[in-house]
């Protein structure tokens, strides 16, 4: 197993900078992972969490493997697919592939078990999965999932997960929202608030872009306080994740 130590977060005034190849690394044959926050065997003190958004790991899965089945609680998980397929089963008898342009919310609530395996017996997966500290504890498990339009995002941010079911984005139980935008170079867009006091995690899946006057490259990321909007332009073709979240 190798295992790669981050460097301590940069930090510029209400923001704090997390660099791609600052992250927690592991390579476990099977499982590429990279850590933006503590988990597992990667520690940080700097990065436990940035507010109510608690993990933020960027999985890459060879083919015919997987995650075994294991328990959760009190926590909202979002999975993002970048590549590939990957195959979910639960212990609340959902049994399901979440594919590109899919994205899959569960809240663990009083507690669930579930597998995660690629679907391929041959090509990678890559996918984000995020976890958020739930604003009500102990609540029924829920899960869903739905397929969003890469049309939706184009030049603009597209709303996907929100506590209000917003422009028929999936609903997570936290005053937080997650927004997708698929940019063109050069284009330019303003991320607006929902909720006052909230901050922005603003995190590069693909391409470059300028932001807060800092550049960001590919999943890099930069957590945001005390703002009520920002302004976002591509410097390349950029794919950009917005996670809106509480910061108490």
């Amino acid at each position: 197993m190798k295992e790669i130590k981050s460097n301590n977060s940069a930090r510029h005034g209400g923001s704090v900078i997390h660099r791609a190849d600052s992250r927690g690394y592991f390579n476990h044959g099977w499982l590429k992972t990279y850590h933006t926050f503590s988990f597992a065997g990667y520690y940080d003190k700097a990065r436990v969490h940035f507010g109510m958004l608690r993990v933020l790991n960027d999985d890459i899965v060879e083919g015919g493997e997987g995650f075994g089945t294991h328990p959760h609680d009190n926590m909202e998980i979002v999975t993002i697919p970048l590549y590939g397929s990957l195959a979910h089963k639960d212990s609340m008898g959902h049994e399901e592939i979440i594919a590109p342009n899919e994205i899959q919310v569960m809240s663990a609530g009083t507690g669930i078990t579930h597998s995660e395996y690629n679907a391929s017996d041959k090509d990678p997966v890559n996918l984000l999965q995020i976890w958020v500290f739930p604003k009500e504890h102990n609540v029924t498990p829920r899960y869903d999932q739905r397929i969003f339009d890469l049309f939706l995002m184009k030049n603009t941010i597209f709303t996907v997960v929100s506590p209000d079911k917003k422009d028929d984005s999936l609903w997570l139980n936290q005053d937080a929202y997650f927004s997708l935008s698929e940019l063109s170079e050069g284009k330019e867009v303003e991320y607006k608030i929902n909720t006052k006091g909230n901050g922005v995690y603003v995190f590069v899946i693909e391409g470059k872009i300028q932001t807060e006057d800092e550049t960001l490259g590919k999943r890099d990321g930069m957590g945001i306080e005390d703002a009520e909007s920002i302004n976002v332009k591509a410097l390349t073709g950029s794919k950009v994740l917005f996670i809106e979240i509480p910061m108490t």
